[in-house]
């Protein structure tokens, strides 16, 4: 997990409609930026429709939301149109950005050993610094909490 009071390492990725975005559009924003596993697995599922219900409120205090997973660009759009998801989801599928932000860990799981996304969640100020690092996030409490980092 990176350090807080570090640059947010630089990205460029396409979201759920091809769109290209990085980082630096985002300047002047805070940013919730989460790495989470699969798509349209449960706790996924979870976190994401539950940081879709605090939309508002994350706007209210001048926030975006970006989720970041290894899924397709096709994956990610069958998810937001699903579960009418309001935030942009962002494809890395060479796990680029996923190596980057060090969130691609050994897991177990069920006694077996795996390489995959460790559930992380930072926030990330209006000049593109890292806040607050959250590793291991519980999927369905995860988006309360960061509303109260807000």
């Amino acid at each position: 997990m990176l350090e807080t009071g570090t640059k947010a390492p630089e990205f460029t990725l396409p979201d759920q409609n091809g769109e290209m975005h990085s980082l630096s559009d985002y300047l002047g924003q805070k940013v919730i930026l989460y790495f989470y596993p699969r798509d349209n697995t449960p706790g996924c599922t979870k976190q994401a429709c539950n940081f879709g219900e605090l939309m508002p409120q994350f706007k209210e205090k001048g926030a975006v939301i970006i989720g970041i997973s290894k899924d397709s660009v096709a994956s990610h759009k069958k998810f937001e149109e699903k579960y009418g998801l309001p935030f942009t989801l962002l494809s890395d599928t060479e796990k680029l950005v996923i190596q980057a932000y060090d969130v691609w860990k050994e897991k177990k799981n069920y006694g077996k050993v795996s390489m995959g996304v460790v559930r992380t969640t930072y926030l990330i100020d209006e000049k593109g610094m890292i806040v607050k690092a959250f590793g291991n996030v519980k999927a369905a409490e995860n988006p309360t909490q960061m509303l109260g980092e807000l």
